[in-house]
């Protein structure tokens, strides 16, 4: 139906849509299906980096909010605030924290799935995770030797055991490799649902994406990447080479910020790679996806004949 609400029904489903994609994006993350795929480095990262940037530049935050354009354009009139940490990570901190449920939420199959296995008594062999941890827990009680990394998440399957909410919530907020078996030691010493979810969103979504954030917004401040240019030309025989394509990148970027047509060729060869890196990662996790669907589908055939044959 026409009318003046359409504005704000558009606008309504712009925001939805927006806070859709970055929590699609980080539950990708967090599921990974075998790939290592971390959409912060690709996605949410860069993303965050160019408004820094923009924001240093223009001296202004007033450039549209999400959705952005295409291109973030620095508005023609400055603004009277200054440009502090704390705005800029007002500025993306639906992007941010809509991320961070996401992953929150890509923890949920493996809980349900280790609760419900611990409810039944049923143990699902086609779950590679459920299978390392409870072969963590064998080498535990056999007392064998343990890698580093075993030992860690070893670690952090105790602390969430016996603290409870805070454990859960620590382990979360912490960027860390080791937060992989939560939802599987969670979901196995029966924790209930909302101690589980609620420490995981809390400390995924708020503690955990401020600390990212603050860390991408003080790694791209201008001052500091002029100096680490600087110190890249440092480097013997490689380091002036280095150094042009990454101030031709910057440069550009700047132009562009501006509404500038600049030098966009000089820019490009950065941009090319960082593009066909994007979708090597992209075609990587389609052919890991694929090829994980055929070795489940290939077990299942290999179990019916055996049982077949047993029978």
């Amino acid at each position: 139906m026409n009318g003046p609400h359409q504005t704000v029904v558009q606008e309504v489903y712009k925001q939805l849509v927006w806070c859709l994609y970055w929590t699609g994006l980080g539950i990708l993350s967090s599921v990974g299906l075998g790939t290592g795929l971390h959409t912060f480095i690709l996605y949410l990262g860069p993303h965050i980096a160019k408004v820094t940037l923009a924001a240093y530049e223009c001296n202004s935050l007033n450039f549209p909010e999400p959705p952005y354009p295409d291109e973030i354009i620095c508005p023609e009139t400055a603004s009277s605030y200054a440009v502090t940490i704390l705005a800029i990570m007002s500025k993306v901190r639906i992007e941010a924290m809509c991320w961070g449920a996401g992953t929150a939420l890509g923890e949920l199959p493996p809980y349900f799935m280790a609760k419900a296995a611990r409810l039944s008594g049923f143990d699902p062999d086609d779950d590679d995770e459920l299978r390392e941890f409870e072969e963590l827990q064998r080498k535990e009680n056999s007392k064998e030797q343990l890698t580093l990394i075993e030992r860690g998440k070893l670690t952090v399957e105790h602390i969430v055991q016996r603290v409870g909410f805070l454990g859960i919530l620590a382990c979360a907020s912490i960027p860390n490799p080791l937060f992989d078996l939560a939802g599987i030691t969670c979901g196995h010493f029966l924790v209930p649902f909302w101690t589980f979810f609620g420490a995981t969103l809390i400390g995924k979504a708020v503690i955990k994406m401020l600390i990212q954030t603050l860390f991408v917004i003080i790694a791209f401040n201008e001052t500091l990447i002029i100096t680490a240019l600087e110190w890249l030309s440092v480097v013997p025989v490689i380091g002036s080479k280095l150094q042009e394509p990454f101030k031709a990148f910057l440069d550009n970027q700047k132009s562009k910020l501006h509404g500038q047509a600049g030098t966009h060729d000089s820019g490009s060869l950065l941009s090319s790679i960082f593009e066909k890196f994007v979708i090597a990662m992209i075609l990587y996790f389609v052919v890991s996806i694929v090829n994980s669907l055929a070795q489940s589908y290939h077990k299942r055939i290999h179990q019916k004949k055996s049982s077949k044959s047993a029978d």
